[in-house]
């Protein structure tokens, strides 16, 4: 293989690739805030969502401590991008301002996208997304020396899939061949592509990982039976 030689830069952003997360949170009035972010990561049951300290979003979470983690399908881009440029803050803050975002009350309607009712939760759902995740935070951190970005760690409850995206013949397992997740890259839309290499991974079984957080989310009062659908 030919060697290639690196070179330094300093790019503004280093999003190399993430998907896209649309995080539904109750604004003070009751109403709804949905806003796509695409810093989060998942350990387990729990994942890690980077935010804006001065969001509406990140207000919301902090104030009620639950929210709705939605993976939207790479179909769903156009409804995604829906929202891009927009804010559930009341006036807009001075640094979105800047950037030209604009205040939007209803993001649901904006983005034609449908609301259902979560389990475990106060916000709802998205019904278009394959996967939707009810969580609560469990800790917040500050992210560098500003402030102006937070780190919420939060805990998933329940897990809510498309049946197209279940792996056939089992009661628990994402076909990952047919989760075509939608992917932000340098604030850009992607899909994936095939698997390129099999997987050495792969070969552990998925039952090894479970951890404690599931069977705590068992116990949260209102938390629906594995199989049902709502």
């Amino acid at each position: 293989m030919k060697t290639v030689a690196h070179t330094a830069i300093e790019p503004g952003i280093l999003y190399f690739g993430t998907p896209v997360v649309l995080i539904s949170t109750t604004n003070e009035d009751e109403t709804v805030n949905l806003a796509p972010m695409s810093s989060a990561f998942w350990l387990g049951w729990r994942a890690v969502l980077g935010l804006g300290a001065r969001s509406k979003t990140t207000q919301n979470l902090l104030r009620t401590r639950e929210g709705v983690l939605n993976l939207p399908s790479e179909a769903l881009a156009p409804q995604v991008d829906r929202l891009a440029m927009t804010t559930g803050s009341d006036p807009v803050p001075a640094g979105k301002q800047e950037r030209g975002y604009f205040h939007v009350a209803d993001k649901f309607a904006r983005a034609g996208l449908t609301p259902v009712p979560s389990s475990t939760v106060g916000p709802p759902r998205v019904a278009e997304c394959p996967v939707a995740m009810e969580v609560v935070v469990e800790a917040v951190h500050p992210v560098g020396d500003d402030g102006g970005v937070l780190a919420f760690e939060v805990r998933v409850q329940r897990v809510w899939v498309h049946e197209e995206i279940r792996l056939a013949g089992t009661e628990d397992h994402i076909d990952p061949d047919r989760w075509r997740p939608l992917v932000m890259s340098f604030q850009k839309f992607y899909g994936l592509g095939p698997q390129v290499h099999p997987s050495t991974l792969a070969r552990i079984p998925e039952r090894l990982y479970r951890g404690p957080d599931i069977d705590r989310a068992r116990r949260v009062p209102g938390a629906p039976e594995v199989g049902q659908q709502v």
